[in-house]
């Protein structure tokens, strides 16, 4: 049983587009957020500080984001590294093996799943021959 190419490209595209939507609609909900936030707290807190648009809380966002990176203030960025650098070279190949297949489902082609069940279909698969 085959698969038809063409509906996959149409739903890698869907599960593309779904998934790019959501970053955007996330990244939009994350400055409305930092807005109220700002605009409750600041003003009240500090006597000089200013009501803060839209676009400048998505710029605080960002200024964040690269102030204090990935790191959330718990130094799990640091064990992250550490635990890689504990591991051994087959651990750490089968940890990216693992993360590659996780994420590439999402926009990957599947010509090589669609050769592999012709392959079995019409009795030419080779077993590690």
């Amino acid at each position: 049983m085959s698969m038809n190419c063409s509906s996959d490209k149409s739903r890698c595209k869907a599960k593309c587009l779904r998934m790019a939507v959501m970053i955007a609609v996330g990244i939009a909900a994350l400055g409305w957020l930092v807005m109220l936030l700002w605009n409750w707290l600041m003003p009240s807190l500090f006597m000089g500080a200013q009501q803060v648009d839209y676009c400048q809380a998505l710029g605080i966002l960002l200024l964040s984001k690269i102030l204090f990176g990935n790191c959330h203030g718990h130094g799990r960025c640091h064990g992250r590294h550490q635990q890689w650098e504990n591991m051994s070279p087959e651990e750490r190949e089968q940890m990216k093996g693992h993360f590659k297949s996780r994420w590439s489902k999402w926009c990957s082609s599947n010509k090589a799943k669609d050769n592999s069940n012709d392959n079995v279909e019409s009795g030419t698969a080779s077993h590690g021959e």
